[in-house]
């Protein structure tokens, strides 16, 4: 294990460590949205070994929200692999922190996805963006199933670059496992995800799809047969959802979703969504662009300017002046997944702003990844796997410290957590409430830039001093 690979570990259990602090401080362990009393309803029910259960004899009298009543049986509308692992963790007595080790976990996979794609500077930047992220936070200290989507998004784009990606390194990279390993289990993480969330698991794996296009025309057979794996592996576990559907309508093509609200549908046209005229693109559009808004806010912190690195990003992605070979493919590739995400949900008839953008949240590796990718390309370090550091002389010596500067401008006054929390504390002391909850989360945050600061300062110092 390297140097970066022990500091991303200490990354990921702070990730656990503080999350769980908004499990139980801010959230108070509770659910508060319809979705999640929802999936904890489900969950208690599985624990149980039951899919539906008895319809109460005034249903409207013991409303459960997005619990339906159909043919004499009571039942969630989710698909059952969120809810099933929850089951899981409330019979371990570990509900409350199940989220929070996804986050945890997270983190980790978005550093190995920074390092495997661009370099472990890129990889290390991206899981404190991770983990600073206020959208990070909300959601998994919740108990939504985005947090479990994101591991299994992330495992995924893992396990398909080690699969089919090229090793873009100077130097062959001797494989000591079967490409088959990865390739089983990247069928097995998108068929979870579609498990847990269809229409977020089509968005996630498009790119990879165009992707495994190309090698069925290109590739050899091996390749291929390992393509045929990964797609039957998925198309298999994707398909209990009907068997799902089945078990507790009777009917495997009747989506849970149109019992609660007829309209809930994806697609375009009359009779989806609450429009009289239907889902459109212009309404899809204007979801799109207030929930990239909100998302603008709520990704890293940084007032409506959380995407200021994403075009330099791009520059270490499609680098100019260079030939289409030195084009990073899989940094691409990974990059491409939110994108994926905002174009796949048009076809939804809402967009998505509480809890931030969520529906996209399951790419959010490729925003962090790709802003890393972007700081480190104007600071001047590795954005390429196997580069080498690069020295600087005379004035381009402050690089690495003027992009440590614009970082402090962004970070410091507009830090969206500490602001918030902060009047939240002054606000609950002169209601004359505790502002215990409010306080803890501050000093995480605190204890985590003690543990972080010293360490981002003398690795900034370093290289601009050499």
């Amino acid at each position: 294990m390297s140097r970066a690979d022990r500091i991303a570990l200490i990354l990921s259990l702070i990730g656990v460590l503080v999350t769980y602090i908004v499990t139980m401080r801010i959230f108070e362990a509770v659910p508060h949205i319809e979705d999640e009393i929802a999936y904890v309803w489900q969950a208690q029910a599985a624990t149980r070994g039951q899919l539906t259960v008895p319809s109460p004899p005034e249903p409207h009298s013991f409303l459960v929200p997005f619990v339906v009543d159909y043919d004499g049986r009571r039942f969630g509308k989710y698909p059952p692999g969120w809810p099933a692992l929850l089951a899981i963790g409330i019979r371990l007595g570990l509900r409350d922190w199940l989220n929070p080790l996804l986050a945890g976990l997270g983190v980790w996979l978005t550093y190995r996805l920074g390092k495997r794609v661009f370099s472990e500077p890129v990889g290390l930047l991206a899981a404190g963006l991770t983990l600073t992220s206020p959208f990070f936070l909300m959601n998994s200290g919740s108990l939504l199933s985005h947090p479990f989507g994101l591991v299994l998004s992330a495992a995924f784009a893992l396990a398909w670059l080690d699969a089919f990606g090229l090793i873009e390194t100077p130097k062959p990279v001797l494989r000591t496992y079967s490409p088959w390993l990865p390739a089983v289990l990247a069928g097995f993480c998108l068929g979870l995800l579609a498990l847990s969330r269809p229409l977020t698991a089509i968005g996630v794996g498009l790119p990879f799809a165009l992707h495994g296009l190309y090698l069925l025309i290109r590739g050899d057979w091996a390749v291929r047969r390992r393509l045929i794996a990964v797609g039957v592996i998925a198309v298999s576990l994707g398909a209990l959802l009907f068997v799902w559907q089945y078990a507790v309508t009777g009917d495997p093509f009747l989506n849970p979703y149109t019992l609660w609200w007829p309209y809930d549908r994806v697609g375009f046209g009359p009779g989806i969504g609450r429009n009289p005229a239907g889902n459109n693109l212009h309404l899809a559009w204007v979801n799109t662009r207030f929930s990239l808004r909100v998302g603008w806010f709520d990704y890293f912190g940084w007032a409506q300017y959380s995407w200021i690195f994403l075009p330099l990003g791009g520059l270490a992605i499609l680098p100019w002046r260079r030939k289409l070979q030195d084009i990073n493919w899989s940094g691409l590739l990974v990059s491409s997944v939110f994108a994926s995400l905002v174009v796949v949900y048009l076809a939804y008839w809402i967009g998505s702003s509480l809890f931030g953008p969520r529906y996209y949240y399951e790419g959010l590796y490729s925003l962090t990844i790709l802003s890393a990718a972007g700081i480190a390309f104007l600071a001047g370090w590795p954005t390429r796997p196997g580069e080498r550091w690069r020295f600087y002389n005379d004035w381009m010596k402050l690089r690495p410290l003027g992009v440590a500067g614009l970082l402090a401008l962004l970070v410091l006054p507009l830090f969206i957590p500490v602001l918030i929390f902060g009047a939240g504390c002054v606000s609950e002391a002169q209601a004359g409430m505790s502002a215990a909850p409010h306080l803890s989360l501050l000093g995480a945050f605190l204890a985590m830039s003690c543990v972080v600061a010293p360490w981002a300062t003398s690795a900034a110092l370093r290289v601009a001093y050499d």
